[in-house]
C-alpha cells in the first residue's frame, strides 16, 4: 500500500493505525501453520470507523485491487482464517466493551474475550454452552465467524443455534440488522428496492432454486464449520428466513461483524463425571452406544500420547490446580504413573462422560448406570466426583497448547485437525486416519476429540522445515479427506476453512455446491472486499507457499 493510501486512510479512520514491522509481524500470524504478512493493521474505534473502511476499500479498490479487509479478533483461529495480505482489521483495542445481559441473551462485541464474557453471564447464573475449548484465549468475534462448538456441544449445539441477531457491515459500507424473519417479513425485505432487498432476493432464489440440492449435501454429522450453511437459512415447514444462519461461520467474508445477541442456558447444579480407561478398542463402538442412550452433557476423549505428554509435564499442569488440587489429581493419576514407570502400555483411549442435572441423585444413578452396562466389556473404569472433575478437564483442554510450550524441536501443526464422522463409525475411521499418520515417521501426533459427536482433533507435532513434512502435508489431506466424504463426513467441525481447508472443500461437496458457495459470495461481496482466499478462491499452492518458518 503506497504512502498516499495510507495517509488517506488515517484520515478516514478515528481509531488506531499501524505498519511497524513489529506489529505487521505480531498479526501475520495465527494458531495455524501459515505466515502472511498483512500491510496495515487497523484499530477500528467504533461503527462509523468500520464502515469508513469499507467505503475506503470500494473507493480505491479499482486502482489497487489486492485492497482487501480481515477481521480478527483474538487471533486464535487454527485454520489461517484471520491473517491477510492487505489490511487487517483488529477489534480487540475498542470493541471490547462489556457485554450486556437482559434476561437470557447475551449482547456482545467481537473484541471480547470469551473469559469475560463468561464472567458476565455467571452473575446470572447463565452460561452460552457452545464455548470452545480455547475458551481462556478466545474472543468472542472468533466463536460467531467460526460457528464455535466444545465439549458441550453434545447435548446444547453450536453457535449457531445461540444467535438471535447480528449488527454488521456489508460490502456497500451501510450497517445491517440481521435476525430471523417470518414470511410476512421476508415479503417486506424482498420488496425493497436497495442494496439489502436484492441480497435478500438473491439468496431466496438461489435457495429455493436448488433447496433439494442443498438439503441432500448438509453433512451428516452434529457439528459443520465447513462452507456456507445454505441449508439452514430458509426453514421451509415454519416459514422462517433468517440470515445469520449463514454468517455465523462464515469466517468474515460477507461482512464485518459489529455485535451479536446470543441466548444462554442455565448452568445445572450438579455434575459427576465417569472416566473409561481402554487398553483395547474392539468394544469401543459397543461403549459409545451405551454412553449415548443416556445422553450426558459431554462425551470426551484423548489417546495414549496425549495421556503420556500430561504426566511427562504433570508439574505445569498440577500448577493450576493448586497445592491441594495437585495432591488429588497425583492420586487420580497415580495407576498411570505406575504403568509409565514400570514399562506397561499405557490406555489407548480415555474416555470422560460428563453428566449433569439440577437434581444430584439423577447424575449419580447415570453414573452407576453406566458402570453396570459396561462391566461385561470390562474397562477400567473411575468416577470423578462434583469439583474433582477439573484435573480431568485440564489434560482434554489443556494438552494442545502443552504441546505448543513443550515440544521445542517440534511445532503444532493442525491441517487435519477438526474431522467428523458420525460416531458410530469412529472404530472404523479413526483407525484408518491415525494409520495414514503413522507411514510418515516425520510426523509426531496425539488423538482427542468429542467422541459424543464423532468430532475429532488429530494435531501432528512436525519439524516444519524437514521439506518431507511440507510434501507430506497435502498428501495426508487427500487421504484423510477422501475418508471423510466416504462416510459423509465433515473435514471440519468446528476450526473452520481458512487457508488450509478451503481447496477441500470440492472434495467434501461436489463441485454444484462449491458453485452455490461462489455465487453467495458474490452476492454479498461482489469485489471480493472481505477475507479472500477463505470458502471460496482457496489455492493450496497459496497455502503451501505461507507455511512458516519459524515461531
Amino acid at each position: 500500500m503506497n504512502n498516499d493510501l495510507i495517509n488517506e486512510l488515517k484520515e478516514t479512520i478515528r481509531g488506531g493505525i499501524a505498519t511497524d514491522n513489529a506489529t505487521l509481524t505480531e498479526y501475520s500470524h495465527d494458531a495455524s501453520l501459515f505466515e502472511v504478512k498483512p500491510q496495515i493493521v487497523v484499530f477500528p474505534k467504533d461503527d462509523e470507523d468500520v464502515k469508513a473502511l469499507v467505503k475506503f476499500v470500494n473507493d480505491n479498490k479499482k486502482n489497487n485491487p489486492t485492497l482487501s479487509l480481515t477481521g480478527r479478533s483474538a487471533g486464535t483461529d487454527m485454520s489461517g482464517g484471520s491473517i491477510n495480505e492487505s489490511i487487517i482489521v483488529a477489534f480487540g483495542k475498542y470493541f471490547n466493551h462489556t457485554p450486556v445481559v437482559n434476561g437470557n441473551i447475551a449482547t456482545s462485541e467481537p473484541g471480547v474475550f470469551y473469559r469475560d464474557f463468561e464472567k458476565e453471564t455467571l452473575k446470572h447464573n447463565l452460561i452460552f454452552p457452545s464455548y470452545p475449548a480455547s475458551k481462556e484465549l478466545c474472543a468472542m468475534g472468533g466463536i460467531f465467524n467460526n460457528n464455535a462448538g466444545g465439549e458441550k456441544s453434545l447435548r446444547y449445539g453450536k453457535t449457531e443455534d445461540y444467535v438471535r441477531k447480528m449488527r454488521v457491515v456489508l460490502s456497500d459500507g451501510n450497517e445491517y440488522e440481521l435476525k430471523a424473519l417470518n414470511e410476512k417479513e421476508l415479503e417486506k425485505k424482498l420488496n425493497q428496492n436497495d442494496f439489502e432487498g436484492e441480497i435478500y432476493k438473491k439468496i431466496y432464489e438461489l435457495i429455493t432454486h436448488n433447496y433439494e440440492l442443498l438439503m441432500k449435501a448438509k453433512p451428516n454429522v452434529t457439528k459443520n464449520s465447513a462452507g456456507y450453511f445454505l441449508w439452514n437459512v430458509w426453514d421451509k415447514e415454519k416459514k422462517i428466513f433468517d440470515l445469520t444462519k449463514l454468517f455465523v461461520g462464515a469466517q468474515g467474508t460477507l461482512g464485518m461483524f459489529l455485535e451479536g445477541d446470543l441466548e444462554l442456558v442455565p448452568l445445572h447444579k450438579h455434575r459427576d463425571m465417569l472416566i473409561i480407561f481402554l487398553h483395547d478398542m474392539s468394544h469401543l463402538g459397543q461403549i459409545i452406544n451405551e454412553v449415548l442412550e443416556l445422553k450426558p452433557e459431554s462425551f470426551e476423549s484423548y489417546d495414549g500420547n496425549t495421556l503420556k505428554l500430561a504426566l511427562r509435564y504433570f508439574p505445569e499442569f498440577a500448577k493450576q490446580l493448586g497445592f491441594l488440587g495437585m495432591i488429588e489429581a497425583g492420586f487420580a493419576f497415580l495407576p498411570a504413573f505406575f504403568d509409565l514407570l514400570t514399562g506397561r502400555s499405557l490406555p489407548k483411549l480415555v474416555l470422560q462422560v460428563d453428566f449433569t442435572s439440577d437434581d444430584l441423585e439423577t447424575v449419580k444413578k447415570k453414573v452407576q448406570t453406566l458402570r453396570e452396562k459396561l462391566k461385561p466389556l470390562h474397562p477400567v473404569t473411575q468416577t470423578a466426583l462434583e469439583n474433582q472433575e477439573k484435573r480431568y478437564w485440564l489434560v482434554r483442554r489443556e494438552s494442545f497448547n502443552l504441546l505448543r510450550k513443550k515440544i521445542r524441536d517440534k511445532h503444532t501443526a493442525p491441517f487435519i485437525d477438526d474431522f467428523v464422522i458420525k460416531p458410530e463409525y469412529i472404530a472404523e475411521v479413526v483407525p484408518q486416519v491415525t494409520d495414514i499418520l503413522k507411514k510418515h515417521p516425520e510426523f509426531i501426533f496425539t488423538v482427542a476429540g468429542h467422541v459424543g459427536n464423532g468430532n475429532f482433533h488429530i494435531i501432528p507435532l512436525v519439524d516444519i522445515n524437514n521439506p518431507n513434512v511440507r510434501t507430506a502435508i497435502p498428501q495426508i489431506s487427500d487421504q484423510v479427506y477422501e475418508i471423510i466424504a466416504k462416510y459423509h463426513g465433515s473435514i471440519t467441525g468446528e476450526h473452520n476453512d481458512g487457508l488450509i481447508r478451503t481447496p477441500y472443500l470440492k472434495q467434501m461437496y461436489g463441485e454444484n455446491i462449491v458453485k452455490l458457495f461462489e455465487e453467495t459470495k458474490k452476492i454479498f461481496d461482489p469485489e471480493n472486499i472481505f477475507n479472500p482466499r477463505k470458502k471460496v478462491g482457496g489455492d493450496l499452492d497459496y497455502a503451501m507457499s505461507h507455511i512458516r518458518t519459524s515461531w
